[in-house]
């Protein structure tokens, strides 16, 4: 038996959800494939249980910093046990049964392309004119030799565990990397993180990785940079990593945060002529990978981050309606949800000089220069830098660690997005006191300097 819809979307993640709602709510008959849970990896195994597995141990960092405050207990099996209802305890039951309430058909099982408008779910085909690839990334684990045997975590085991351990040692210095180490040293646990390269966070510029080296270091983290793991062994019920350096570090835990890639493994896309490599599957600015066929999140490698695969489904399904919509990726901000928060948007220093940029730059140290900071926390951190297009008189760029960067990073994002003048940044009035009063003073060290960078 062969069923025909609208529209088929692959995978049911963040970016497969939106696509599904979008094109639903435009009076087309979609089908929804997902092999494994609906909501996808952020939901249940990532972004969502992540982050609220922080905020606990985020709190009584606050208190500790804060004048008067006495330091809360914290409480695992509490703690825990939210995480379980953040994640719905891995039963999406209830959001099946939404979608099939709002008419939407959901296939469960690992979809394949046979061609042009046909595809396969568990032994049932499909027949459709618009097919949209959303099946995400997995977790690269890299091939070092005992590590399968000795066994490990990755990002899914750390945020589901039901027990904490009393050692942890994380492979990769990158945004999980951070995250989870500093949340199981706050936890009690002995973290060790190994990076490869020479810094944390290689992708921003250097001062986030050096600022966070010292940030993690006074928590009593172990960080070993420049340090590349050859081989794990097991040591009783210790996992120990050997490194190429001949040293040796080891825990009870083992993560794997080394990076993710895209999934593209199995779907069939060649039979439709569509480009696909370990990069991703290859999109155009209105997310098209092929003929009646779009490809958007992860699965794209473009920017391997959830509200990327949200924006590039809304671009998705505004071209399936035939309404003019092209990607921007210019201005997207990139978050780490550690304490204090890394945030950046657009282009690092560097990256503005090699596309022939004359460029600005300024730091700024927040406790220096406003008063919210003081107002925050005793010993107030933070640090904010700008990157300007000296030409345009334009910010190009941005990247802060300080307290809730994440949140007032947002408005440096709409100024890179609308290309707003540096004059006008600068006449712009912030609320005082506010972190954000610190986007016009750092403005205003550009001019300052009024010597490229």
């Amino acid at each position: 038996m062969t069923e025909s819809f609208d529209a088929v979307v692959i995978g049911a993640g963040p970016a497969g959800e939106v696509a599904v709602s979008r094109l639903a709510a435009g009076g087309m008959r979609v089908a929804l494939v997902e092999r494994e849970l609906v909501g996808g990896e952020c939901a249940y195994w990532a972004c969502i249980p992540s982050k609220t597995l922080l905020r606990a141990p985020e709190v009584r960092a606050e208190a500790r910093r804060t004048a008067g405050a006495s330091e809360p207990a914290l409480s695992w099996s509490e703690i825990s046990a939210y995480r379980d209802f953040m994640v719905r305890n891995l039963d999406d039951t209830a959001q099946v049964a939404g979608y099939r309430e709002r008419g939407v058909t959901v296939h469960r099982g690992a979809a394949r392309i046979l061609g042009p408008g046909r595809l396969e779910v568990a032994g049932e085909l499909l027949e459709t004119q618009r097919i949209v690839v959303a099946t995400g990334s997995e977790q690269i684990v890299p091939p070092i030799e005992g590590l399968e045997e000795a066994g490990y975590w990755t990002n899914r085991e750390a945020t589901t565990t039901a027990d904490l351990p009393e050692s942890l040692v994380v492979l990769g210095g990158g945004p999980v990397g951070i995250e989870l180490g500093q949340l199981f040293a706050r936890l009690g646990a002995d973290v060790t993180i190994v990076q490869a390269a020479e810094r944390l966070i290689p992708r921003e510029d250097p001062a986030v990785g050096e600022i966070m080296l010292s940030a993690l270091r006074e928590e009593g983290i172990d960080l070993r940079l420049g340090a590349r793991a050859t081989r794990v062994s097991r040591r009783g019920d210790h996992r120990v990593v050997h490194l190429e350096d001949g040293g040796q570090v080891s825990g009870r835990q083992l993560l794997v945060a080394t990076g993710r890639r895209p999934r593209v493994a199995g779907l069939g896309l060649e039979s439709l002529g569509v480009e696909v490599s370990e990069r991703g599957v290859a999109v155009d600015e209105r997310c098209r990978a092929g003929e009646g066929v779009w490809a958007i999140g992860d699965v794209t490698g473009v920017m391997l981050f959830t509200h990327v695969g949200m924006y590039q489904a809304r671009i998705a399904c505004e071209d399936i309606a035939g309404r003019a919509a092209r990607a921007d990726y210019s201005a997207i901000p990139r978050v780490v949800f550690s304490d204090p928060e890394i945030a950046a948007v657009g282009l690092s220093a560097d990256q503005a000089r090699e596309r022939g940029l004359e460029v600005l730059t300024s730091r700024l140290e927040l406790a220096d220069s406003i008063a919210r900071p003081w107002t925050y926390e005793r010993d107030p951190r933070g640090t904010l830098g700008l990157v300007a297009d000296a030409r345009e008189r334009v910010l190009v760029g941005a990247w802060a660690v300080a307290p809730l960067a994440g949140e007032w990073m947002h408005q440096v994002a709409l100024a890179v997005k609308a290309r707003i003048g540096l004059d006008v940044l600068r006449d712009t009035v912030a609320q005082f006191p506010t972190y954000s009063e610190a986007i016009a003073k750092g403005v205003e060290a550009l001019d300052v300097s009024d010597t490229p960078g």
